[in-house]
């Protein structure tokens, strides 16, 4: 049996092939197309997802698509004309964008099948591909299930409960009562671009201090006893579709927002981080509710606001939970993995036979086709055997290298296929990775990879983190040793490599510890600000020479500058 996973009418557009359980091929279309969290239809994704499963249209039997637009279309009329003065924004949003999002997918589908003996085609709600696709991926029999985002069809957040194949729904929030939406506000008010900015606000939040706003921001978000969401909607406009995230009570409250690109004040970090440990506490009070309800030794949890992994960190430290699984495409880009599974597992029933522990599913390139790519470019490269040793050497020079090896990664995080790698002993590392390479804002931290073997000398995690998703501390005694990846908090988003799953990579790590005698690499992702991860030899050669990147190991290639 043969699946195709579609996410198309949400941003990161992406597809995936899954066959008889077995999750083959998944990429998002921006990787592809080239346009940083696309809306367009996947269809680039699609035809290379296909290839790599090495499979046909003709050999698809069902395709699952994380949407299912008549849900809570009730609930939303009512919500409309009851609170939106002008109903053009509304029906812009829900209706006429809609409208054109399936009518694309119909186009599509009427290019490459007959319409009654084509793959039959399941639309399913936004939720149940966020969390519940995502439970029948993780290796747990039995969890707890949380979905957080801005919204789906209409719902916010989902809570329940996972055994087997069976899922039970305990309660869902509805819009405007949204964690995602609170969230994006104050990313906004912070100067960034809301849902999509998201994890510069987290990165901001340690610079401020919490306490200077944090009775505020309590008295907005309430956690029933049920685990419903209500937020106090006098401080944001999000609500009326259109304009400003932010009211004017919120101003009030908190300062005048920073403009974009402009300077940071105290106020404005403070700010962050007062919504920042909110949102963390919330969502502890719904982890503890889910808790007791089912007694579950793990959670799942899926959602765009399952990416914040400073949130996850707590988690794993102050929940009742032994640990938490985020699948690596945590956004609306896994709901395409997540709606197949749930049809697969869900509704088909099918025996759960996936763990969706390796993100490299995407495409890779062989050494023949990368020195096409070179010479094309009438560049000169060195074949080199040993592309581990070479690497690690050069790292160990304080070189910053991109590196781009083997199958590329599922998801917002570089883990190891498609990243710029370099020493984090070097106290200057930081500043200048930020300002000569990702050209972005002076404050941002990156994220450390070190082997499974060897992490707990460095860092306070009791689990495991292969997709880079749970924050931690640095140990007080190795934060000087590791200035570039240290927060100002003193934390890290850590990666633990496992040689089983991204070999060359771990080779690179141990024979960096080798030379330095610590066995840990910044990792940050292969591009520039404003570009997706680069997925192609020729995308990893452009943006090689459009930064300060000292070498660039690619395949068994290095370019040096």
């Amino acid at each position: 049996m043969v699946i195709l996973g579609l996410n198309y009418y949400f941003h990161d557009s992406t597809a995936c092939i899954i066959k008889d359980g077995k999750l083959l091929a998944a990429i998002e279309e921006e990787r592809l197309n080239r346009d940083k969290h696309t809306q367009a239809f996947p269809e680039l994704a699609i035809q290379r997802c296909l290839k790599l499963a090495g499979l046909t249209f003709a050999d698809v039997d069902h395709v699952a698509v994380s949407i299912k637009p008549t849900t809570h279309w009730f609930r939303k009329s009512i919500y409309a004309l009851r609170n939106i003065k002008s109903i053009l924004p509304f029906a812009g949003h829900h209706v006429v964008n809609a409208y054109a999002k399936q009518r694309r997918f119909w186009i599509w589908y009427n290019n490459n099948y007959d319409h009654k003996q084509g793959p039959k085609v399941h639309f399913i709600e936004h939720h149940l591909t966020h969390v519940a696709g995502t439970f029948f991926v993780s290796p747990y029999k039995e969890a707890a299930l949380l979905g957080i985002d801005g919204s789906g069809e209409w719902a916010t957040t989902w809570i329940g409960h996972g055994r087997d194949n069976n899922i039970k729904k305990f309660g869902e929030s509805f819009f405007p009562h949204s964690l995602g939406s609170f969230y994006e506000a104050v990313t906004e008010f912070c100067g960034f671009k809301p849902n999509y900015d998201e994890g510069k606000t987290m990165g901001l939040a340690p610079m401020g201090n919490s306490e200077t706003f944090i009775d505020q921001v309590r008295k907005i978000v309430e956690i029933k006893e049920d685990g419903q969401v209500r937020i106090d909607l006098s401080y944001f406009n999000y609500q009326k579709i259109v304009g400003k995230r932010c009211s004017k009570k919120f101003y009030e409250t908190f300062g005048e927002p920073r403009m974009p690109n402009g300077e940071f004040q105290q106020y404005h970090m403070d700010v962050a981080a007062a919504f920042q440990r909110v949102l963390e506490e919330k969502v502890l009070e719904i982890c503890d509710i889910l808790y007791k309800k089912t007694k579950a030794d793990y959670l799942v949890i899926a959602g765009g606001v399952a990416l914040n992994s400073v949130m996850n960190g707590r988690i794993i430290r102050e929940s009742s939970f032994k640990d938490v699984y985020v699948m690596p495409a945590a956004g609306d880009n896994g709901t395409a993995i997540g709606a197949a599974y749930y049809l697969y597992n869900g509704i088909l029933k099918n025996e759960r036979n996936y763990v969706h522990d390796n993100p490299y599913l995407s495409t890779s390139y062989s050494n023949e086709e990368i020195k096409a790519a070179i010479d094309k470019a009438k560049l000169k490269a060195e074949f080199v055997e040993d592309i581990g040793e070479r690497a690690a050497l050069l790292l160990e020079e304080g070189k910053i290298i991109g590196w781009f090896q083997g199958t590329m990664e599922i998801g917002p995080r570089a883990l190891g296929s498609r990243s710029i790698l370099a020493n984090p002993a070097f106290p200057q590392m930081k500043d200048k990775i930020n300002a000569q390479i990702k050209f972005r804002e002076a404050y941002r931290p990156f994220a450390p990879s070190s082997t499974l073997e060897s992490y707990k000398d460095y860092f306070d995690l009791r689990v495991e983190d292969p997709f880079m998703l749970k924050v931690c501390n640095v140990l007080l005694d190795k934060q000087q040793i590791l200035p570039a990846i240290t927060h100002v908090d003193g934390s890290a988003r850590l990666q633990t490599v496992d040689r089983d799953t991204h070999p060359l990579y771990h080779d690179v790590i141990t024979k960096l510890g080798i030379k330095t005698g610590v066995p840990v690499v910044l990792n940050t992702s292969f591009n520039i600000q404003g570009e997706p991860v680069v997925e192609s030899p020729f995308d990893a050669l452009r943006c090689f020479y459009s930064n300060g990147l000292d070498a660039l190991c690619i395949g068994n290639y290095v370019i040096e500058k």
